[in-house]
């Protein structure tokens, strides 16, 4: 896979391949270098927040017109290291979609608009870098690049909030437990490149059928692999993190890593899956199975259990990735790969946007960064504000997949697809736990509407906000209806470009 001519190691298709990455970060460098020069005052912060969106705003431009939904050609970059498809061009989108609702959360917030906004918005714009370069890597080595640009922002940025005690705690275990999924993750690496000689994907897709029944070692190495995918996502047992995190962290940044990151990494997951010939491992089937409906059902159970409201938030996080995790065996093991990646493509995408928009409910309450939302802090606030309790119901229906919400049609093709490939038992257990998670996602509309006494006050301002809440619970209603057009247009796409 090296090139005869080191001088073509890097090309102009390589450079217009990265264009949209490249201008992403030169625009966030802007303000930074902006509070250098002025003697590190930070600058106004509309300023900065307008600077990044120009940046999101040319880099997702740039990747519509290099690559839009017209471009019905895959195309390879830096030696086929990475890789530009259907698949990568959506999940492209979402990035951009995630981290521009995650910095307008993050202007409005109290925990992270101050003296380090602009370094907050520049490792903001850097973990989306990360995660651009970890959907279109087709090379394990420029995986783990991705997996590390997003998690060492993710670090810092968990660290960031004013909040003193959590958010310390969340980031040092965050840190040392992520250090740990890396290193997992690079020795489960090292262990394929010994024993197949490569670390591409298309290479691996030729050596992977024989090697996975007679060697041993590699098999160790892919399981290694799986794991540390398994710790990004959340996935069943290494998913504890996950609440303690998603609580320490500012809630602008818990929405990012609830959205785009578990977007990005399932995408990662997704092209290992596409390899040929893993679904002759009939034990790792049966193990993904397994993982699948536990994931789910812990995740739920343990939401049941909660009383702040980002903690049922983050165990909900962790259910759905279970519910994802049956799209991804059905595009592992199935014989339809196109059509569960799409439908998994779809199901991130309705995902973040009801997450985002949860998520930015729970800011609109937090008035300090001490704040801790509760679900019982929700009581009446239907009757004082009963726009944002309108839209807090869709969000929370959606999430529970009550038609005909865009959480409903999520679920419903990830759940076809699996019973088109015969996976009528993990069928089973997701509609088990999607009824299960019924009851906590109904308790704030209850305690919303039937209480009699009165909760917290929301902030007085922040449209963005505001704005967020809104727009995604008319996104959910609008993007539902028009749910089957929507994954016509990205399955012909990923078709396309496949």
């Amino acid at each position: 896979m090296t090139p005869e001519n080191p001088m073509a190691w890097v090309t102009l298709k390589d450079l217009v391949a990265v264009a949209p990455m490249a201008s992403l970060f030169a625009l966030s460098m802007i303000p930074l270098l902006l509070k250098v020069f002025m003697g590190n005052r930070e600058p106004n912060p509309f300023t900065v927040l307008v600077y990044n969106f120009i940046g999101l705003m040319v880099g997702a431009g740039l990747t519509a017109a290099l690559f839009g939904v017209t471009y019905s050609t895959k195309a390879t970059a830096f030696s086929n290291a990475l890789v530009v498809d259907g698949i990568s061009v959506w999940m492209s989108y979402l990035v951009y979609f995630a981290t521009a609702v995650a910095l307008m959360l993050s202007y409005d917030h109290v925990a992270t608009r101050g003296k380090q906004f602009t370094e907050f918005c520049f490792l903001t714009i850097s973990a989306a870098i990360g995660m651009l370069i970890l959907i279109m890597a087709n090379d394990l080595i420029v995986t783990f690049i991705g997996i590390e640009t997003m998690s060492l922002s993710l670090y810092i940025l968990v660290a960031m909030s004013k909040e003193q005690v959590l958010s310390k705690e969340a980031s040092f275990k965050y840190f040392v437990l992520g250090s740990f999924a890396s290193a997992i993750f690079l020795y489960g690496i090292s262990l394929m490149y010994g024993t197949s000689g490569t670390t591409y994907f298309p290479q691996l897709a030729e050596a992977l059928p024989k090697l996975i029944e007679t060697n041993r070692v590699f098999v160790a190495g892919l399981g290694l692999l799986i794991l540390g995918f398994a710790f990004k996502v959340s996935i069943f047992p290494l998913h504890a993190w996950t609440p303690d995190v998603y609580q320490g962290a500012a809630t602008p940044v818990t929405a990012l890593m609830s959205t785009a990151v578990k977007a990005a990494t399932f995408v990662a997951f997704l092209r290992l899956f596409a390899v040929e010939g893993l679904s002759v491992s009939t034990p790792l089937y049966y193990l993904l199975m397994w993982l699948a409906v536990l994931t789910m059902t812990v995740g739920n159970v343990a939401a049941i259990m909660q009383n702040n409201f980002k903690r049922v938030l983050a165990y909900s996080s962790v259910a759905h990735s279970g519910y994802a995790l049956i799209g991804l065996i059905a595009a592992g093991f199935g014989s339809n790969y196109e059509g569960a990646a799409t439908s998994l493509l779809f199901y991130m995408f309705s995902y973040s946007i009801m997450t985002l928009g949860s998520f930015a409910v729970v800011a609109l309450f937090e008035k300090h960064a001490n704040t801790s939302l509760e679900v019982n802090d929700l009581r009446g606030a239907a009757r004082k504000y009963p726009v944002l309790g309108l839209s807090l119901t869709i969000l929370m229906l959606s999430l529970a997949g009550i038609p005909p919400t865009l959480g409903f049609f999520g679920k419903l093709f990830i759940f076809s697809a699996a019973i088109e490939q015969d996976m009528y038992w993990l069928v089973f257990w997701g509609v088990i736990n999607s009824a299960i998670s019924v009851y906590y996602y109904l308790r704030p509309i209850v305690v919303m509407y039937m209480s009699e006494e009165e909760g917290s006050e929301v902030m007085a301002s922040h449209l963005f906000t505001r704005g967020a809440i809104v727009v995604s619970a008319i996104a959910i209603v609008i993007l539902g209806i028009l749910s089957s057009p929507i994954l016509r247009i990205v399955q012909k796409s990923v078709l396309d470009m496949i």
